[in-house]
């Protein structure tokens, strides 16, 4: 498989969308969006979820969307699998202020990334990697069965990984 095109076995997550489990997933096209990875490092197994905005304000139809509500049911859905929270390690990508005429509170992306740092120390999580902000997009893949490799292809062409 290359950093190019997903696999036939990797499962695509879409906007507000998560998934949990140990297959292959990837998130394409995050802007200001952060693809947020947790991962348990001792099963194997780990949680994708593409978040738009920082905050739910309340709402609970898409817990994905909402950099909120989407820790929250991550944990759930990962300790519910067999996951411990104490084995639980986050990596992030995303975040980026993809529009430069926007600065300070409009700057959605720099939001989601403050937000899921703040949650993710609340919930004793520590933030092992991270690749945010600058003015490009970003298509990230994550491998949990591979000690929860997450691999970027930025807009620019440029890789990195975490």
């Amino acid at each position: 498989m290359s950093l190019m095109s997903p696999g036939n076995d990797t499962v695509i997550i879409g906007i507000g969308e998560y998934k949990v489990g140990s297959m292959p997933m990837a998130s394409i096209g995050l802007g200001s969006c952060v693809g947020l990875v947790i991962h348990d490092r001792k099963i194997g197994s780990g949680a994708l979820v593409h978040i738009m905005l920082p905050s739910s304000q309340g709402k609970t139809d898409r817990p994905g969307k909402y950099a909120d509500t989407a820790i929250a049911v991550l944990i759930k859905e990962l300790t519910s699998n067999g996951s411990s929270q104490d084995n639980l390690i986050a990596k992030i990508a995303g975040g980026s202020a993809m529009f430069k005429t926007f600065s300070g509170n409009l700057n959605i992306g720099e939001r989601n990334v403050e937000v899921i740092r703040k949650l993710l120390k609340e919930k004793n999580i520590p933030l092992k990697g991270e690749d945010v902000g600058g003015c490009v997009g970003r298509t990230i893949f994550y491998y949990p069965k591979e000690n929860g490799k997450l691999t970027i292809k930025r807009g620019d062409g440029t890789l990195a990984e975490l």
